[in-house]
């Protein structure tokens, strides 16, 4: 769906990234229109922005990043195109499993309760698979015969499917020798649909396996099933599954906190349980990868395996890998408080595509992303370095046909026969859940004595019936929540039962398939009070079933079904008692129209939005992902080839080198996972130590000419330079001067400059406003810089700050003000700074025309460049002649490709591509290498990830001389 135009002003970081300002392609002046443009979401959800407040609407408009364009035919509005197309297709082909011996649409993930009640079939059934060349088979969905088919076409692509555990339980009847039992569930219902891939399930067996012949049988029983074992020695699993998945992670998700009991003790004890998560997540990466083949797609699940995507991108980066999370994601301000934070969210963003159930949970972990890490979220997911990876939501959904199905099933007929003379004359409430804190299982049942207290009428005419499924017995919290249960219960019952009846039926146990069916068809009010909920399917598979019957559902806000079905369901807080007991009534109260209605939404959305579509919906967004991801890659400049670069530098005798400062030839600041602690630091800008050997070797040699060019004051060069023999360009190149000699200004004449000191005033004003935000105050341009402060809260100062600018100080004043990606600039018009580099070394080039798109040469580049002719002498004190070739160094955006005809300068040639063209100082191309520092999205030739780098090539050009 269309999203609001927002404002998006592209953006050139300058510096690096650190403290300069930051320069744009559209100068936000009063004579240029504001750029808008409409961003399309993904097919399930709207487009992604970072969140200004967790608890706000979700459809603000606010500044993004520049995005980069792609060709028509994987833009977003085509691929809404597409999607309309494949619905279509599959109304008409009327896709959906029939098989019905399967239990309820519960989740393979046990311990998630968040998608159903039971968890497993009957001994002895066997999970169908549909395939149109050998109907059923007795193997897990989705699979395929390995085989050619007997047609001539090509095999199927495979999809590797990643959870905790597989969808089978394994038993041991001897050394060689296993049972194996189909295991239903949300996600195995899922894959019946994709009828175009051969899937494999990669997953944990649920048994501890020591001995290599046991570990050897079972390999081979579950390859039957095309299933394959990943072996967890039982120290494993208690520290990965049961300490840091289950007691860690579970809770934190769903909005429980860290444990409170022996903080102390359990904080020393994180660290050891996520080292065996990160253990655990290895090996899964090792047996996914031993059985991965180029172009198969892997699909990695639940918060058990957040690490998974990390690890498999390091064994292979061209791994198609996405990542769907089956519970909530928390708010940021909660997922910060757990210990490694940073760590998780990294290794989760290796992925290529990352999928939520709800719009809500995918906004929470972006703004987790821009909050913890410091990264800039778009409307696409979150973006790192040029690397974005995609975020979206993808509501899951179940078999809806299997349950309309199995009404007709003689056995479920004879149930609801059944059911109906036992609680004849009487309105049937149910509720299905685990057992567990997150269900509301107290609170429903206290709502539900509320409303028998304030409708005495009702008393004998309404039941509850409650199952509640036993989960982690062992647990003393669980125990208690069962205790506590129970005594509500029978209390309740003691209260208002009679001698014949009592108004709550409880059963601590699950229902099989058909009886549950049958319960479904027959109740008239669904009471679903989830704490939190990843989605709760149950509330899906009862309106599977309602068609004849079209009770009413009453559905908490927070459980994620809430946002499907919520035009159909009655949404409570289930928190507030008085609120779910009148819903009650007002449910029991309801007109058979207004029932109708509300049901005729609830089954739409069900019966089209099935467990195989979200399934087919999320593989082919992940397709998409990586077709825009190879285009992305091919912008993505390589690494620099050092080693040619050094023997190109050997063999000229003329060389000019553009360095970068800031980010460049500085120390790094920011420690991985702890954003925005290097402030101080920064705002100090420091030559890195391990450069002033190398440095002064080169800029020693007669042969060699140095650049420092940089967006910082005069001072600051002139105090990190003073000892060595090189040119400076301070502001950007507004400021020039040989380290021996007095300083040159390349402004304009007459340049006014009386606005400084009323702008000055509006940004010191949005300082104070602003913490760890900070205003530079340079010779030609005011910088507001809010780099540390609260990303969301900055950019809000922002765009508070630009309406302030362009109603008073600046509404008649000649500057162009240039928003970065965190900071705000303001410079008079004509303050032209890159290009005076060049035209400083080259005065007989034209340059009437803007040197590079933006008119800006930044400073994250390492140039290695060529003059073709004579040129007057601008070496150092100008004693050095004429140059034959040049080299240059520098740390941003640079320079793009030029067209060799002169007359062309300043336009870029489209035949000639970026790898392969010239620049203004270079007309052949051969000896120029420009290089983006710290940057991956960049017109520049080469790429070097840190200034760390920097200085490992810089000495490799010293070593040179040895």
């Amino acid at each position: 769906m269309p999203c609001n135009p927002i404002v998006n002003p592209s953006r050139r970081t300058w510096e690096g990234g650190g403290g300069d300002s930051s320069s744009n392609s559209n100068n936000l002046n009063s004579n240029s229109s504001v750029q808008r443009r409409t961003e399309i979401g993904n097919r399930a959800s709207p487009s992604l922005y970072s969140e200004w407040q967790e608890d706000q609407p979700s459809n603000h408009s606010i500044p993004t990043t520049n995005t980069t364009k792609f060709p028509r035919s994987i833009a977003s509005s085509t691929r809404t195109e597409r999607l309309l197309r494949e619905r279509q297709l599959r109304k008409n082909s009327n896709i959906s499993p029939t098989g019905t011996n399967s239990n309820n649409g519960n989740s393979a993930f046990e311990d998630d309760g968040d998608n159903g009640a039971n968890g497993h079939m009957e001994r002895g059934d066997r999970l169908p698979r549909r395939d149109e060349d050998d109907g059923y088979s007795d193997r897990p969905p989705g699979a395929t015969n390995s085989k050619t088919r007997q047609d001539g076409r090509p095999l199927k692509q495979r999809l590797l499917v990643v959870a905790n555990r597989l969808p089978v339980s394994a038993t041991r009847k001897g050394e060689d020798s296993w049972s194996l039992e189909i295991s239903a569930g949300g996600l195995v219902s899922a894959l019946l649909g994709l009828k175009q891939f051969e899937a494999k399930w990669i997953g944990w067996a649920g048994v501890n396996v020591p001995d290599k012949p046991g570990q050897a049988a079972l390999t081979k029983a579950l390859a039957e099933k095309r299933c394959i074992p990943v072996f967890l020695d039982e120290e494993i699993v208690h520290q990965y599954y049961n300490g840091y998945c289950n007691n860690v992670l579970w809770p934190l998700f769903h909005y429980l906190g860290l444990p409170q009991e022996d903080r102390l003790a359990t904080t020393r004890s994180f660290q050891s349980q996520f080292d065996a998560y990160k253990k655990a997540n290895e090996m899964f990466a090792d047996v996914v990868h031993s059985h991965y083949k180029e172009g198969d797609v892997v699909w990695c699940h639940d918060y058990h395996l957040m690490f998974l995507p990390k690890c498999l991108k390091d064994r292979d980066s061209n791994m198609k890998v996405g990542w769907f999370l089956h519970t909530p994601f928390p708010s940021s301000e909660i997922h910060r408080t757990l210990p490694s934070r940073s760590e998780l969210l990294r290794a989760v963003l290796a992925a290529d595509l990352v999928g939520f159930h709800t719009y809500d949970y995918a906004r929470h972990f972006v703004s987790a992303c821009t909050r913890i890490l410091g990264l800039e979220g778009t409307p696409e997911g979150v973006e790192d370095q040029g690397k974005l990876t995609r975020v979206a939501a993808f509501p899951i959904g179940i078999d809806s046909e299997r349950f309309i199905k199995a009404l007709e099933l003689p056995e479920v007929k004879r149930h609801i026969k059944e059911l109906k003379e036992r609680f004849s004359g009487r309105k049937v409430m149910l509720g299905v859940d685990r057992l567990d804190m997150i269900k509301g299982i107290p609170q429903k049942i206290l709502a539900f004595e509320k409303f028998l207290e304030e409708n005495e009428k009702w008393r004998d005419k309404v039941v509850l019936v409650q199952i509640a499924v036993p989960t982690r017995t062992d647990v003393p919290e669980y125990q208690k929540l069962t205790s506590q249960v129970h005594e509500i219960v029978g209390r309740i019952n003691g209260r208002f039962g009679t001698l014949i009846t009592v108004p709550i039926h409880h059963l601590d146990r699950s229902l099989d398939f058909h009886a549950l069916c049958a319960l479904y068809a027959i109740t008239d009010i669904t009471l679903v009070t989830s704490l939190r909920d990843g989605m709760n399917l149950v509330s899906y598979e009862v309106v599977a079933c309602q068609n004849a019957k079209k009770g009413v559902l009453i559905l908490s806000e927070f459980a994620g079904a809430a946002q499907s079905l919520g035009a159909g369901a009655i949404l409570v807080n289930p928190w507030n008692i008085t609120e779910v007991a009148a819903s009650i009534a007002d449910a029991l109260k309801m007109s058979t129209e207004e029932r109708e209605e509300r049901h005729r939404h609830n089954f739409e959305h069900v019966t089209t939005h099935t467990a195989q579509v979200w399934a087919d919906t999320f593989v082919s967004e992940l397709k998409d992902t990586i077709v825009e991801a190879q285009l992305r890659t091919r912008q993505i400049p390589p690494q620099l080839p050092v080693d040619k670069a050094v023997e190109k530098y050997q063999q000229s005798n003329n060389r000019l080198l553009i360095l970068g400062f800031n980010a460049t030839m500085t120390e790094q600041v920011d420690v991985p996972g702890r954003r925005g602690n290097g402030q101080i630091k920064e705002m100090k800008l420091v030559l890195h130590p391990e450069l002033r050997e190398p440095l002064s070797i080169l800029c020693n040699d007669p042969k060699t000419t140095i650049v420092i060019l940089s967006g910082s004051e005069r001072s600051v060069l002139d105090e990190n330079f003073k000892d060595f023999n090189v040119w400076l360009a301070a502001e950007n190149g507004m400021f020039l001067r040989l380290t021996s000699g007095e300083w040159m200004s390349t402004m304009p004449e007459h340049l006014n400059m009386d606005w400084v000191e009323s702008v000055q005033l509006v940004l010191d004003y949005f300082r104070e406003r602003t913490p760890r935000s900070y205003v530079e105050v340079r010779e030609t341009s005011l910088v507001w810089n809010y780099k540390y402060a609260d990303v969301e809260f900055g950019r809000v100062q922002a765009r508070d700050m630009l309406q302030h600018l362009w109603t008073g100080p600046i509404s008649n004043a000649a500057v162009d003000v240039v928003q970065g990606s965190r900071s705000v600039e303001v410079r008079s018009v004509g303050v032209s700074k890159d290009e005076d580099i060049y035209t400083f070394f080259e005065p007989e080039l034209p340059f009437d025309k803007e040197v590079t798109g933006s008119g800006k040469l930044s400073e994250n580049k390492a140039c290695l460049e060529k003059r073709t002719g004579p040129k007057p002498n601008a070496g150092k004190s100008g004693s050095k002649g004429v140059r034959n070739k040049v080299f240059s160094l520098s740390s941003e955006k640079g320079p793009q490709s030029r067209s060799n005809n002169s007359k062309d300068w300043g336009m870029q040639d489209e035949s000639v591509g970026w790898h392969e063209g010239s620049s203004v100082l270079d007309l052949k191309g051969e000896n120029y290498f420009s290089c983006a520092v710290g940057r991956k999205r960049s017109n520049a030739r080469y790429s070097l990830a840190s200034s760390e780098e920097v200085v490992s090539f810089i000495k490799a050009m010293a070593k040179s001389y040895a």
